[in-house]
């Protein structure tokens, strides 16, 4: 059982909040190329897991501020990583979302150079069969367009989850200073 309210939460908050951070950051680690939509599920699966398992920090009195400050950093910076992972394939796919337009346009154009890399390398051959050179050249243009994609979302997202981040560690502070707070007890004597 955890001690509730302290600077050092021990048992099951701590472990959940950990374990998904491990968790993040092996997702994180093991997405290659293109953000698919898994990584979606990952996201919102351990976000579940940190809001349903895990406290939101409120300082007690009593508590030292800087093992609150470091607590409300620690499940802050969790919970923006588990929205960033969330968050990454639709980053990379809806332009209202990541609007970055000179970067898309970049990408474009490397899934065209690619397009024509591919009819060159193929040489002779393109010739034989117009329909899999065709097929063929979408397929390169496409990957590397999403390679593309994949790298420029990949820097983006730490700016997305640290701006996730500092919402809820804002929105965790005004939330604990606006509960009512108990009172302490009054020394014996009546004063």
């Amino acid at each position: 059982m955890g001690v509730r309210g302290g600077s050092g939460q021990a048992g099951g908050a701590d472990a959940g909040v950990l374990g998904t951070a491990l968790g993040v950051v092996l997702a994180f680690s093991l997405a290659e190329g293109s953000w698919q939509w898994f990584s979606t599920y990952l996201g919102l699966t351990l976000l579940v897991v940190v809001l349903s398992f895990g406290r939101v920090p409120v300082r007690t009195p009593g508590t030292p501020v800087a093992g609150f400050g470091w607590n409300l950093t620690a499940y802050s910076l969790v919970v923006g990583l588990c929205v960033a992972l969330a968050l990454a394939p639709a980053l990379q796919r809806w332009d209202w979302l990541f609007p970055m337009p000179g970067t898309r346009d970049g990408c474009v154009q490397a899934g065209r150079y690619e397009s024509l890399h591919t009819q060159a390398a193929l040489g002779d051959f393109a010739g034989l069969d117009p329909g899999a050179l065709g097929y063929e050249q979408e397929q390169q243009a496409r990957a590397a367009v999403d390679d593309c994609l994949s790298a420029t979302t990949t820097r983006w997202l730490p700016a997305y989850a640290l701006g996730t981040a500092v919402l809820v560690a804002g929105g965790a502070w005004v939330w604990g200073r606006g509960r009512p707070r108990p009172e302490r007890p009054r020394p014996a004597g009546g004063q």
